[in-house]
């Protein structure tokens, strides 16, 4: 819903677009020994996954390993998963998840695994129940190509890569 509102001055205004929270019931199948991914406050985008490992896992500089988390997940149909490092473990131990956004699709089935990898100089060890990664539920669509001889013209043209510059 939007409310448009004015704001003092004499040229801008302000669009307030309200939001309401929607809950996804999401079937959930718990084979570790961990509690379920839950959000952190009432309003983090991400659930926090947790390592469910039986031993500490090494990962060294630049190794990447496969984390387990016991979680079996069934999204409903348009959904997906997307598994995402948390901030802290990228800014003091250079630990992220390699494939990020790491994409979990409505009809996966299997266990919620979480690819680290280490971009520091120094081991790190993930312990049974740290918190690993973060999970956000979002809404996806399905593209459909549509063959065509040529596309329109746009300002940008074929530019990639630095074309737009830095400043």
């Amino acid at each position: 819903m939007w409310k448009f509102s004015y704001v003092g001055g004499n040229n801008y205004f302000c669009i307030i677009y309200i939001v309401s929270m929607v809950k996804i019931a999401i079937k959930v199948v718990n084979k570790g020994h961990q509690p379920l991914p839950r959000y952190a406050t009432p309003q983090s985008a991400g659930m926090d996954l947790r390592a469910n490992i039986d031993e500490p896992i090494v990962i060294r500089p630049l190794e990447r390993r496969l984390v387990p988390t016991g979680i079996h997940i069934a999204l409903p149909q348009g959904y997906e998963a997307q598994v995402r490092p948390r901030s802290g473990l990228a800014l003091k131990h250079g630990i992220t998840v390699l494939n990020s956004p790491g994409t979990i699709d409505a009809d996966y089935r299997g266990e919620v695994m979480v690819l680290l990898v280490n971009f520091s100089n120094e081991d790190f060890i993930v312990n049974d129940g740290e918190r690993i990664a973060q999970m956000i539920i979002a809404r996806c669509e399905q593209g459909e190509f549509v063959i065509a001889e040529e596309l329109d013209e746009t300002e940008r043209g074929e530019g990639g890569y630095g074309h737009t510059g830095t400043k």
